[in-house]
């Protein structure tokens, strides 16, 4: 961890921010996975084909696991000074960073649970957190 990053966890209130914030980057890469998809499809696009839905899972995951991996930012956590480091204070590496998505998956689906554990754990961690090592810091 370097000189610049405080070693207090990001609380709840600033990681949905950037969540939110997260959100339009996003939907930027959902529609333009959809118009390719379109334009690959000749305008007869299955919306709910699995792999037009694993399309979108890979958009997302790209956008998050490369951020995490290079800069450990991603558009939301830069505006709300936020970053993923490892255990270390260091950066997370690729197979990490895939990890923690996918564990980040299964703890947005069971309802948020893996994300509201933060509230409980003294170290404000969430799920995916403790599956790779990782934590959130503010950035000062």
């Amino acid at each position: 961890m370097n000189a610049s990053e405080s070693a207090a966890a990001a609380p709840l209130w600033r990681r949905l921010a950037a969540a939110l914030y997260d959100l339009f980057p996003l939907l930027a890469l959902w529609f333009a996975t959809g118009a390719a998809a379109l334009a690959a499809t000749h305008g007869t696009l299955d919306y709910h084909a699995a792999g037009y839905r694993l399309s979108l899972i890979g958009v997302s995951a790209a956008y998050f696991v490369l951020s995490w991996r290079y800069g450990g930012q991603t558009l939301g956590g830069r505006a709300w000074r936020l970053r993923v480091v490892g255990d270390d204070g260091g950066p997370i590496g690729l197979g990490r960073a895939l990890l923690r998505f996918g564990v980040g998956i299964i703890s947005l689906l069971t309802g948020g649970l893996g994300f509201a554990w933060m509230l409980i754990d003294r170290d404000h961690r969430t799920w995916h957190d403790f599956a790779v090592g990782t934590r959130v810091v503010r950035v000062n």
